[in-house]
């Protein structure tokens, strides 16, 4: 299963946090356009088949092909005063 590192639980806390956002949002990880690429958005809920992480408060949801590819896996964040920057280790 991936894990979250205490920086990104409050990356996610921080962006689901917003006003007009459902206390039901998470951050949504799926396999992106571009050859072994992923895409990291915000997301009111989960899709059918995805897996949910919650840890501490936030969600975290995984399209089901990504939850294999990222299991054993950390997600980092850097937090900077107007960019979040996740990272896969």
């Amino acid at each position: 299963m991936l894990t979250l590192n205490p920086p990104a639980v409050e990356a996610i806390r921080m962006l689901t946090g917003r006003p007009g956002l459902p206390t039901s949002s998470g951050l949504r990880i799926v396999h992106g356009d571009t050859a072994g690429g992923i895409e990291l958005f915000i997301t009111s809920q989960p899709a059918v088949g995805d897996q949910v992480i919650e840890i501490d408060g936030v969600r975290v949801f995984l399209h089901e092909n990504v939850a294999a590819m990222l299991s054993g896996r950390s997600l980092g964040a850097e937090i900077s005063e107007d960019d979040v920057v996740f990272r896969i280790q």
